[in-house]
């Protein structure tokens, strides 16, 4: 396979974990990008744009990151917290008072962030053209029961998380949160990725599926799910598959009206460096000088708020404020990381303690929800480097 790209010395091992995704993982088109220290130490990519494509990918490639964009749409409530427009501590109905129905009067704003809102699932889920309509979404959250006490317990919000960040963020600011992000966050450092595709850029997306997996990825240990886990994801009444079928049917990720909408949940759109950028401007100053997060903020993300088993995804998972912490089912660089995997692929996170921002993209996507192999493979290597 040939790794288009650099790296600086002493990160060469990521390089080569790089290829063996495409020898041995099954990768077909991808990129990694990681800075330290608000500085490009490695920036590969390698395969096709499409993952049943011929064309190149390009430096400039981009994909849809699922889940990793619930880190970017975190990044808005918190710096909106930073600035003294939104209290974490407050009940989210003293900014949206609709969501007061239903038993969620109590619900505060760090509970959003924590998937401890209680509000996963639609008793009666959106189809993908409701979905796109975010006052349809929000409706919907806001009318829904909560299936625990909010506060009590954790769960993660797969899917109404896009409502519950992206209403909110509109209450306080005027704006769509993805205009928001694109003002605020993408635009001021950089960094290539958006919620709610612009027309202009569509032709840099590459087309994406899921794919199977390898016989045997090297170097990784396949551990069969346990019966909770695998039962939970069979049954069509359980939180899990209810959590993810909120959009039912499942949207065409390659549909250009599912990319152009705003889905913060699962739809933002990313170059391997437009994800690394972001978090490197998150813990640090960029070569440009920007920081997005004091470190007041930063610890805000990165301290505990939800562990232990999570009543969705039917294994332990901990959170901060919006982002996966190290360890469990989102192995990151060290116990001070944090960031979001996108399912079945994509990770993005910091790791303030290292100075290390990370981004991983790829058309071809696998089975795995949180620990994707090739993504961990790049993860392993990163440390070797730093060791």
């Amino acid at each position: 396979m040939n790794v288009n790209g650099v790296v600086a010395e002493g990160f060469e091992p990521v390089r080569e974990a790089f290829a063996a995704n495409f020898e041995v993982r099954g990768d077909r088109g991808a990129a990694v990008t990681v800075y330290r220290d608000g500085h490009r130490v490695v920036d590969l990519w390698a395969g096709t744009k499409d993952v049943d494509g011929t064309a190149p990918w390009q430096r400039d490639t981009a994909q849809i990151v699922r889940s990793a964009t619930k880190g970017v749409a975190a990044a808005a409530l918190l710096l909106l917290a930073q600035r003294g427009e939104l209290d974490l501590d407050a009940p989210v109905g003293e900014y949206w008072p609709e969501y007061k129905a239903a038993g969620k009067e109590r619900t505060l704003v760090r509970h959003l962030l924590a998937h401890r809102a209680g509000v996963p699932v639609l008793d009666r889920p959106l189809t993908p053209a409701q979905a796109a309509d975010p006052a349809q979404g929000a409706a919907a959250v806001a009318a829904q029961a909560p299936v625990w006490e909010p506060g009590t317990d954790h769960g993660y919000h797969a899917q109404t998380y896009s409502w519950l960040t992206g209403e909110l963020v509109r209450r306080v600011t005027g704006r769509s949160i993805g205009e928001w992000i694109a003002d605020e966050i993408a635009g001021p450092v950089g960094a290539d990725l958006w919620v709610g595709l612009p027309s202009g850029e569509a032709g840099r997306v590459g087309r994406v599926a899921q794919v199977e997996a390898p016989a045997a990825d090297a170097g990784v240990l396949r551990v069969r799910p346990k019966r909770s886990v695998s039962e939970a994801y069979a049954n069509p009444g359980s939180l899990t598959r209810r959590a993810f079928g909120a959009i039912t049917p499942m949207p065409d990720e390659n549909d250009p009206a599912y990319r152009a909408a705003v889905l913060p949940a699962s739809n933002g759109i990313a170059t391997a460096d437009g994800l690394a950028r972001f978090y490197a401007s998150l813990i640090g100053e960029l070569d440009g000088g920007t920081r997005l997060f004091a470190p007041e903020t930063v610890e805000l993300a990165r301290t505990e708020r939800s562990s232990g088993p999570d009543r969705v995804l039917v294994i332990n998972t901990r959170f901060g404020l919006g982002y996966m912490l190290h360890g469990g089912a989102s192995p990151l660089l060290s116990d001070g990381s944090f960031g979001h995997p996108g399912r079945g692929g994509a990770l993005g996170f910091a790791d303030p303690d290292s100075g290390i921002a990370f981004g991983y993209v790829t058309n071809s996507f696998r089975k795995s929800v949180t620990a994707d192999p090739r993504a961990q493979a790049l993860v392993r290597a990163v440390r070797t480097a730093l060791s």
